[in-house]
């Protein structure tokens, strides 16, 4: 009995196994960012949609042509969409490629805090918040730089 868990055990761990085990993971981890991209292409959709329908609202209303809301407040919902379509590239890129794109996920990040700076309430939060969200983006940028001179570099060597 022993010596039947141990062949088992052994055969477990050889070297064909891992192959099999590391394909089978590759598929679930296709299979997951594919149901991503689904629920992220329904929440774009979504986001259309209710940004269609806060113009409508916005320029019926009194005084007509006019917006009730701030502008800060309708550019964030397109910034949301534009987000949501970066992460949707993101997910792209990884199902074409298999590898996640670090200067794609880098300038999703960059999007994402430009649009809280942009809509930014200054009697909401303190001027501290404010300069550590440059703090973030300073760093997303320079992160940025650095990616591209590295690719540029590696690219050059090839």
């Amino acid at each position: 009995m022993l010596r039947k868990i141990l062949r088992y055990a052994g055969s477990f761990f050889s070297a064909k196994q891992d192959k099999v085990f590391v394909d089978f993971l590759h598929l679930f981890e296709k299979l997951v960012a594919k149901m991503l991209a689904i629920c992220l292409v329904a929440v774009i959709f979504v986001s259309i949609i209710d940004l269609f329908k806060v113009l409508f609202i916005e320029l019926r209303s009194e005084p007509f042509g006019f917006f009730n809301k701030t502008l800060i407040e309708i550019f964030g919902l397109f910034l949301n969409i534009l987000i949501a379509l970066e992460l949707l590239e993101n997910i792209t890129g990884y199902l074409k490629e298999n590898v996640i794109q670090v200067e794609l996920v880098i300038v999703t990040a960059i999007i994402a805090i430009a649009r809280k700076i942009i809509i930014f309430d200054l009697n909401k939060y303190e001027g501290l918040d404010l300069l550590s969200l440059g703090f973030g983006i300073l760093c997303l940028a320079i992160s940025f730089w650095l990616i591209k001179r590295l690719n540029s570099k590696y690219s050059d060597i090839r």
